[in-house]
């Protein structure tokens, strides 16, 4: 017996169809039922390759006594968070402010007359345990609150909804831009001390983090807590690209990069695949190799990770599945999956395939043992950078031929399992894959070509640029419906209004695209569809008010208690950090001052907290990095070829027909150009000077 999940499109909301739970999609029906019957309503939401969501949709959700009970005494709601980011924001936010942290599965209860939490939590056990109550009694006793306690639970939301409406607006506190330089400096030792090594917790990319670090490190400051350390903020930025290629984060025998490792060492993953992690550290990577740090285990791992993109995630027309799930079923008949199934290996499989001289080398270089790392089995980790031997390559192969059936060089496309129904009655030549969400979300899908476009501007190989290209053409022919940008598109159906990031993060790819393209016919038409959509983001999204720009549009935000502009960078990069360092890109692209303007506004509205949680912020720092520094290069297509593969961070190109005689390019700072340089040196030498200035 399935509930209303099973006519929903998205994965995460079909994993819950046979619950008995009489589970609702946020809706206006449902809201309505809610607040006509005056059930609160339970809201959960979660996503796809959410572990912990996977572990309380099979206990909780599925418990009869619980469903009885949830379904007699609230409304339940379930949200996808990758269709919903919006809602997710809100409620996350009311949950870290009720107990001072979050996570997923984010569990709340909402008044149903006004939608306002009062009560938050994440995964729930069915019975108590690890320190948490059980669920059935966490249920028996809100709405006994709720039923009982109604002075108190209007001065409770009362609370919570006055701190949500304040986090909104974001008071100035005085912070002005003449001190510009010294937020600059804050942000970059915040961000360098962040991804520093550790000798505790889990091991998480933070990719936002390390690129503001990396782009810190072209600046003095005087004082810094790295001008006499024995680190310094080259050194952080190439420790966190090598504990990504050479940990168990990556996945050495078939690319791609897990989630995040549970231990300091980047050993032992979670082992989702998510397609804005991936997209983000092959960018991260590419900008490490052109900053000069050419470690061959960098350009290992974008190639694979490449080859991992073209042959699971990526659908025949073009666009990048959104994820795949760290679980997966060792054999047809188990009832559950298992965490890591088909990444990890067993000594004595190791023992059966390999020949003892192979077995030798692959202990010397990655961590293998008799007791395993994880469970005990192993996850592959490197002892050491550099290049993998010829041998070690062969026995790698050797294992992907286990995993996939097949040789690498013979699976060019590995078809998807598209839910556990799939995985477990598909005849897989090799072990059961884990499940990947084959919906587009433009956002995920730009940070990757953003990625791609990097990594073809650096190692100029034209299959990146082609997967870029595919993915970013399907984006702009079938994510436009009545005229207004998408955010979602099931199986050639797209749905839901774009959202901050989906604009922010597409202009910045057609940007980048832009910009490694110069020479091809197609570099104006990436410029002129970033410069139209900008439009539209301006439109519907900005803040008149407060400067910024919201989450949503003026359009699609009637079912929100609050608006909110988002400041924050989490997996993935802010909206805003982004979008007002593409407003800066472009001002200098078009010349015309109206984006610097814009620009300028949405730093003054962010510049408090900026000064106040620089840690909560490194995308807006790399927005002021530009608007304080950027620099524009015009030179002729032929200087341009020498001039893509190099880390000129807040620096534009352009292509010119005609430059004054015997020059070689003219460098622009903001709003005046140097003296014409005569050769290439004297050119990087203006841009280094350029780069500086702020």
């Amino acid at each position: 017996m399935t509930n209303r999940l099973a006519q929903a499109q998205s994965l995460y909301l079909r994993k819950h169809a046979e619950n008995p739970i009489d589970w609702w999609s946020w809706c206006d029906e449902a809201l309505a039922t809610a607040k006509a019957q005056n059930k609160p309503i339970f809201l959960s939401i979660g996503y796809s390759s959410c572990h912990w969501c996977t572990v309380m949709e099979g206990e909780a959700f599925s418990d009869p006594a619980i469903a009885q009970y949830m379904n007699a005494n609230f409304l339940p709601i379930k949200v996808d968070r990758e269709e919903r980011p919006d809602l997710d924001s809100i409620y996350m936010q009311a949950l870290q402010m009720m107990s001072g942290q979050g996570g997923w599965p984010l569990n709340v209860f909402l008044t149903p007359d006004d939608l306002v939490p009062f009560y938050a939590g994440t995964y729930f056990p069915v019975e108590p345990r690890y320190g948490r109550p059980g669920f059935l009694q966490v249920l028996q006793a809100i709405r006994h609150y709720y039923d009982t306690e109604k002075e108190d639970l209007r001065d409770r939301k009362a609370v919570i909804l006055e701190s949500l409406l304040t986090s909104a607006v974001l008071q100035s506190d005085g912070v002005t831009e003449s001190q510009d330089r010294e937020l600059l400096h804050k942000g970059w030792e915040t961000s360098t001390g962040i991804i520093t090594p550790n000798q505790t917790g889990n091991s998480f990319p933070m990719i936002p983090y390390a690129e503001l670090a990396l782009r810190g490190t072209r600046f003095s400051f005087p004082g810094s807590a790295w001008e006499h350390s024995r680190y310094d903020g080259k050194q952080i930025c190439t420790q966190r690209g090598l504990d990504l290629a050479l940990g168990g984060i990556y996945d050495h025998v078939a690319g791609g990069f897990h989630r995040y490792t549970v231990d300091h060492t980047w050993t032992v993953p979670h082992f989702e695949k998510m397609l804005y992690d991936n997209g983000q550290i092959v960018e991260y990577l590419a900008n490490l190799w052109n900053a000069g740090v050419q470690e061959p285990a960098f350009e290992r791992a974008i190639a694979k990770t490449v080859e991992w993109l073209k042959r699971e995630m990526t659908a025949p027309t073009g666009y990048f599945y959104a994820a795949q799930d760290a679980d997966s079923f060792t054999t047809p008949t188990e009832a559950e999956p298992e965490e890591g199934a088909f990444y990890v290996w067993s000594y004595s499989e190791l023992q059966q395939l390999l020949t003892p001289e192979e077995l030798t080398e692959l202990q010397q270089q990655f961590t293998v043992t008799p007791n395993g790392n994880f469970e005990g089995k192993n996850v592959l980790q490197r002892r050491n950078s550099g290049k993998l031997s010829e041998t070690l390559e062969t026995v790698l192969a050797k294992l992907f031929a286990i995993r996939y059936g097949a040789t690498p060089e013979s699976v060019e496309t590995f078809p998807p399992a598209r839910n556990n129904q799939e995985a477990k009655t598909e005849n897989w030549k090799g072990r059961i894959p884990a499940v990947t969400d084959t919906k587009m979300i433009v956002a995920w899908n730009s940070l990757m070509i953003s990625g791609l476009a990097r990594a073809y501007g650096v190692f100029q190989q034209p299959e990146y640029l082609e997967l870029a290209a595919k993915a970013a053409n399907f984006i702009l022919d079938h994510q436009f419906v009545d005229g207004r940008f998408h955010r979602l598109n099931y199986e050639g159906k797209a749905t839901v209004l774009a959202q901050s990031e989906d604009y922010a993060f597409f202009i910045k790819a057609l940007l980048d695209l832009h910009q490694v393209s110069l020479t091809h016919n197609s570099s104006s038409l990436w410029l002129e569809r970033a410069i139209a959509i900008q439009e539209e983001f301006h439109e519907y999204l900005w803040s008149v008010e407060l400067g910024g720009y919201y989450n949503t549009s003026s359009d699609a935000s009637q079912d929100l208690i609050v608006r909110e502009r988002s400041y924050a960078d989490n997996a993935t990069p802010s909206a805003n950090g982004v979008a007002i360092a593409n407003l800066v890109r472009i001002a200098l692209l078009t010349d015309n001052l109206d984006y610097l303007d814009l620009a300028e506004q949405g730093l003054k509205a962010f510049r408090s907290v900026m000064s106040r949680a620089p840690q909560a912020c490194p995308s807006l720092f790399i927005a002021l990095d530009w608007y304080r520094n950027c620099t524009l290069i015009r030179t002729t297509a032929d200087q341009i070829h020498s001039l893509i593969p190099r880390y000129l961070p807040s620096t534009a190109l352009v292509a010119v027909a005609k430059l004054p005689q015997e020059s070689v390019g003219l460098v622009c700072q903001g709003l005046k150009c140097l003296p014409a340089a005569e050769n290439l040196d004297k050119l990087l030498q203006q841009v280094q000077q350029s780069q500086l200035r702020g």
